[in-house]
């Protein structure tokens, strides 16, 4: 039987000694996930929001955080750890988690009406990070990410409380696309992990071998350059489709997410100013740049919803 923490009286280093011992080994400490959580390209933007919603967005960011400490950078069996953290899922939406992330977490699900699904599908995604290290085709990619960035999005409507069914088919294209920039990024990075997130089929296409993806070469030769153009259209794409979000928000919501659009398509511009070179990681991009951007974005999408 489960012991409700919230309903039975326990010595506070009990308690302690009760939650450390139910996390798995070797889990950074919950201040420095927030930490990392407050670097994400959203809660940066989303300053401009009221304090609550502030408050539920890094509650939000902080759990998927965690998640990929969990599934990327944990020493030791990373699926174990990722079932421990489903099952400590379920105690936040029972109102009885343990560990401080979770904790700070229930609020916002009880407060926010949250459902569980989207929660589920971040650590689903990380478990196939466990098994799948290259994908085939760009749809099977594109089902990677709507398990691994997609639930983001829609939880971050939920938060605002806007959460409809076309809502989220928009956000779901700008948070695939977000996913996409990162993949251009860190080409490099998740090759020396073991992971190849370029879908085999473009590879092919553009002549471009896994060895190219190496940061050991000194810079991208022109089969990596033309996949990663290609990859770049792509994103734009999906952004495009997926800017009818921004019409249907309004006040600080609507700038939050146009910030986000912004940021991503200055991102976009870095790279291709970079001559699509992003082995060394990613090109930066302009803040100046991104303002433009925020501005011309608000103007284009001017309408309501």
């Amino acid at each position: 039987m489960r012991a409700r923490l919230d309903s039975v009286a326990v010595a506070p280093d009990l308690a302690h000694a009760f939650t450390m011992a139910s996390a798995p080994a070797g889990m950074p400490p919950a201040a420095a996930v927030m930490a990392r959580a407050q670097a994400e390209n959203f809660p940066v933007a989303s300053r401009v929001l009221r304090r609550r919603v502030r408050r539920d967005l890094l509650a939000v960011y902080g759990f998927a955080r965690m998640v990929d400490e969990l599934g990327d950078s944990l020493d030791g069996d990373r699926v174990a750890a990722l079932d421990w953290l489903e099952r400590e899922l379920d105690r936040a939406f029972a109102g009885c988690a343990q560990h401080p992330l979770l904790v700070r977490l229930q609020p916002t699900l009880r407060g926010c009406g949250l459902a569980r699904g989207p929660f589920a599908r971040l650590i689903e995604a990380n478990r196939m990070d466990q098994r799948v290290e290259r994908y085939a085709t760009w749809e099977q990619l594109r089902g990677y990410c709507a398990l691994s960035a997609d639930p983001v999005g829609e939880i971050v409507l939920g938060v605002f409380g806007l959460a409809t069914r076309e809502r989220v088919a928009l956000s779901d294209s700008i948070c695939t696309a977000l996913q996409l920039l990162e993949h251009c990024q860190d080409v490099a990075e998740d090759y020396s992990n073991g992971r190849v997130y370029m879908p085999q089929e473009d590879m092919a296409r553009f002549g471009c071998r896994e060895e190219e993806l190496s940061a050991a070469n000194v810079s991208a030769g022109a089969p990596l350059r033309e996949l990663i153009a290609f990859e770049v259209g792509r994103t734009r794409d999906l952004l495009v489709a997926g800017e009818g979000l921004i019409g249907m928000l309004r006040g600080r919501q609507r700038l939050a997410i146009a910030g986000v659009l912004a940021g991503a398509i200055a991102a976009l511009d870095a790279i291709e100013g970079a001559g699509f070179d992003t082995l060394g990681g990613p090109p930066p991009a302009s803040d100046a740049r991104r303002m433009r951007l925020l501005l011309l974005i608000l103007l284009r999408r001017g309408d309501r919803g």
